[in-house]
């Protein structure tokens, strides 16, 4: 079977490992930009910049965060030792670009903002965002890039499959390990709000739904779903922040 060949997405995608919450990326490497839009625009946080690096990863050259760039290097290698095929066909569509998410006009930043997100070609073809199918190549890349703690975009609401980023947890190391530049803040909770999507914010709206919120289910965590989060939060005697803490987790059954 061709890398190129569609497929549906396994079930099993991004075992152990999450999406990076907006609300981690901005304490613990801060906004990359005053504003934001759809198109790429330059990082203006000179701290920031100072992390970003241009280097060889093994199949190609990237622009990204420091840290981010030396996990690629590893993942490719272990391509290159366990599946020449596979590693031979890999290309890129970029790595560094300040600017939203796509599809969206309001609070989700793409990850791609602070250089730790990556766009993968597989024989110099880009899979199609969106159509619930996803490159053959892509699956077998997959496995790779979550062993070394990253989030295959497959598992957004969207389906996003030639895209890869740096998990939750593995931001959180970077931070501890002292690799993102040595700002000392308090490391954040484990809480979801506007701005972040995936799986799990798929299955807050399906938990808000059960409880009469009558939203679409679209794994984005934008306007609506940030209203009706306090709509809860308000019912249910919690601190109408709009944010999915512990707490607010709990009561929905989350």
């Amino acid at each position: 079977m061709s890398l190129t060949s569609l497929t549906q997405a396994p079930s099993n995608i991004n075992p152990g490992v999450q999406s990076a919450k907006l609300q981690t990326m901005l304490t613990l490497l801060g906004s990359p930009r005053s504003s934001f839009d759809v198109d790429c625009q330059p990082v203006t946080n000179a701290t920031l910049k100072k992390l970003m690096v241009l280097e060889d990863v093994g199949p190609f050259r990237v622009t990204g965060l420091k840290p981010a760039v030396d996990d690629l290097r590893k993942i490719f290698a272990d391509v290159k030792a366990n599946d020449s095929e596979l590693y031979q066909s890999l290309g890129t569509a970029g790595m560094l670009c300040c600017r939203l998410v796509r599809g969206t006009k309001t609070g989700a930043i793409s990850n791609h903002s602070w250089g730790t997100a990556i766009d993968i070609k597989i024989n110099d073809q880009l899979d199609r965002r969106g159509d619930n199918k996803v490159f053959t190549g892509l699956i077998r890349l997959a496995a790779f890039f979550n062993t070394h703690g990253w989030f295959w975009g497959a598992g957004f609401g969207t389906e996003d499959a030639m895209h890869f980023e740096v998990g939750d947890a593995r931001i959180r190391e970077f931070y501890t390990t002292g690799r993102l530049g040595g700002r000392t803040v308090s490391v954040p909770d484990a809480a979801f709000t506007i701005g972040d999507r995936g799986p799990e914010v798929r299955r807050l709206q399906e938990r808000l739904n059960a409880f009469g919120a009558e939203m679409k289910v679209d794994g984005i965590y934008g306007p609506a779903t940030h209203a009706a989060v306090i709509a809860f939060q308000a019912e249910k005697g919690l601190k109408p922040d709009g944010i999915l803490g512990p707490k607010t987790a709990a009561a929905l059954g989350l």
